[in-house]
């Protein structure tokens, strides 16, 4: 197996290059700086595993929640490289991203979206059971008590750590199957309205 996946979806740039038993993780702070910072990663970790764009089986892309301008581009550029190269794209969320990180049990992705407010989504064993949702403070906790809480961000509230670029690599691994040539069918995930689309 040989891919390409991209997290743009936080302040996180998380770029992963597998060429079958090698792989090579990018993974820095870059800030809103992801448009500057995304195509020297990919070109770092493909050429750490040996890898050319034209090797890939297939792109894999996190769609969010998340950063609305991040996810953009890291969507735009996998759109981009599938339609260039006729390569087949695999979809992943960043609640994925952080539920893979337990092997079973009820799980509860959390993602700060900043003045008090949650992105959740809820799993079963690797499996979306509760649809990703922008919820209160309250919410959360009122959800918590029936999972594990998990989340890369730090919340101030009781939660596990774990690490997205892990998470990432294990979803994109389990789901590798579930390839899509039809990049019209990739779009970013919004959970609410942009604060600029709320404001009109």
């Amino acid at each position: 197996m040989k891919y390409l996946a991209i997290d743009t979806s936080s302040k996180t740039l998380t770029v992963i290059a597998v060429n079958q038993d090698k792989s090579f993780v990018y993974s820095e702070d870059c800030g809103t700086r992801h448009s500057v910072a995304l195509m020297p990663a990919i070109e770092v970790a493909l050429q750490k595993v040996g890898l050319s764009l034209n090797d890939i089986d297939f792109f894999a892309c996190v769609t969010g929640a998340g950063s609305f301008t991040g996810i953009r581009i890291g969507v735009s550029t996998v759109k981009a490289f599938c339609h260039a190269l006729k390569k087949p794209y695999l979809s992943i969320t960043s609640f994925d991203a952080l539920a893979y990180n337990i092997d079973s049990g009820a799980v509860l992705a959390v993602i700060d979206a900043k003045h008090g407010s949650y992105y959740v989504a809820g799993y079963q064993d690797k499996k979306l059971t509760l649809a990703p949702s922008f919820l209160s403070k309250e919410e959360v906790l009122s959800l918590s008590k029936d999972y594990k809480v998990v989340s890369s961000d730090d919340l101030d509230f009781n939660f596990t750590k774990v690490d997205t670029a892990t998470g990432l690599k294990l979803a994109v691994e389990a789901k590798h199957l579930s390839t899509n040539f039809d990049i019209d069918l990739l779009e970013p995930l919004y959970i609410r309205k942009s604060q600029a689309e709320e404001g009109r």
